[in-house]
């Protein structure tokens, strides 16, 4: 079987955690936590970095540090993994859901306006897939609103605009370092901000809200600490970030290569302002091949492993059977056409760092044989 993802931990992983055990510093304090935030917050080009338990721990204390609450909305794309929406949710906030584009697999620009209301304090981006959304018109729609914007870059690791690199562009941006991520500590995350006051906060929430005299507390925090030893292998995974992003660029194009040719398939696209790290790759099936689900099954029975991609905020069903008791919970009555084809067409096939060309060939040929097999 080939897998979707696998970790890749070749560089000096084995070595720093052994540093940590021999020296016993093994929790969340350690000289490993504050190098590995001071090396990726300047990977991403700012200067605070504040890492954590998980990247929804990360979008959590983040919202949480820029004060956003009960009564408040963000807006988040509908198309994304639910952890955007539930960590607004966990604020008390609640998300108010905006088509994709259907080039980017990101949120449009163009239908934001229309979904602020006096209510609005922030615009949740993620970045899907390693593309990353148009922050120059995302920005420009923030200022003008007095929003903040909050990046989740959990799929996008040292993606770029315009040359600058996602998580330098909102109040905040949010990482993720589970373990099928370009960069993994198996599980982890990370905020990375250029405002000191925010980064001070986000230290204080992340351990309990510890600070002297201790236990001796004035805010509610979390335990949302991030240990020594994966801290550890995040910085070797950061030593090899160039590398592994190269490699993800790598395995996109030999997978366009071979797919490019079949208009019955939509392949991933890198705008001329972006620059696309392809975290997975993912195709859209057209009319000439099976639905979705049966095409995912005969590629897993021929040895080749799928994943769906993600199913639309406006179509869970935690979301549309609730009773209407939580306000908090997203308006799901509005369709949201682009999200929906997307979740009813898209899959992404094995991208793993490790993928061999070889094995590149195989998954994108039996793909390739599904057609006109419906």
């Amino acid at each position: 079987m080939i897998p979707v993802c696998e970790p890749v931990l070749d560089g000096n992983e084995a070595a720093y955690v052994a540093e940590c055990i021999a020296s016993g510093w093994v929790s969340s304090a350690g000289k490993f936590v504050t190098q590995f935030e001071e090396m990726f917050a300047a990977y991403c080009g700012v200067p605070y970095g504040v890492a954590c338990s998980s990247g929804t721990t990360a979008l959590h204390m983040a919202m949480v540090a820029l004060g956003i609450g009960a009564g408040d909305e963000v807006i988040i794309p509908d198309f994304t993994l639910i952890a955007s929406a539930n960590t607004v949710i966990q604020t008390g906030a609640r998300p108010v859901l905006v088509d994709v584009d259907r080039a980017t697999w990101c949120i449009d620009p163009a239908r934001i306006e229309d979904a602020i209301t006096p209510r609005t304090r922030a615009i949740m981006v993620v970045h899907m897939y390693g593309h990353p959304c148009d922050m120059r018109a995302i920005g420009a729609i923030a200022a003008r609103h007095n929003l903040v914007v909050v990046e989740d870059c959990a799929e996008a690791h040292g993606s770029e605009v315009d040359g600058q690199r996602v998580g330098s562009f909102g109040a905040v941006g949010c990482f993720s370092f589970y373990g099928n991520k370009t960069l993994t500590t198996g599980e982890g995350g990370m905020v990375v901000c250029s405002d000191p006051a925010i980064a001070e906060r986000l230290r204080l929430l992340r351990n309990q809200g510890f600070r002297e005299p201790r236990f001796v507390h004035d805010v509610v925090g979390f335990n949302y600490r991030l240990t020594n030893m994966q801290a550890a292998i995040g910085v070797a995974q950061t030593e090899r970030a160039d590398a592994k992003v190269a490699r993800k660029r790598w395995i996109a194009d030999r997978y366009c290569e071979r797919l490019a040719h079949d208009p019955d398939l939509t392949l991933p696209i890198e705008a001329p302002w972006a620059k696309n790290t392809y975290w997975m790759y993912g195709v859209l099936l057209g009319d000439r091949y099976p639905d979705k689900e049966t095409a995912m099954a005969r590629l897993k029975a021929d040895g080749i492993d799928t994943r769906s991609f993600f199913c639309p905020m406006h179509l869970q069903p935690v979301f549309r059977d609730h009773d209407g008791s939580n306000p908090a919970y997203p308006s799901v009555d509005v369709d949201h056409p682009v999200s929906a084809d997307l979740w009813t067409r898209g899959l992404y096939l094995p991208t793993g760092l490790n993928l061999t060309e070889a094995q590149i060939d195989e998954s994108a040929s039996k793909l390739l044989a599904l057609k006109g097999s419906a």
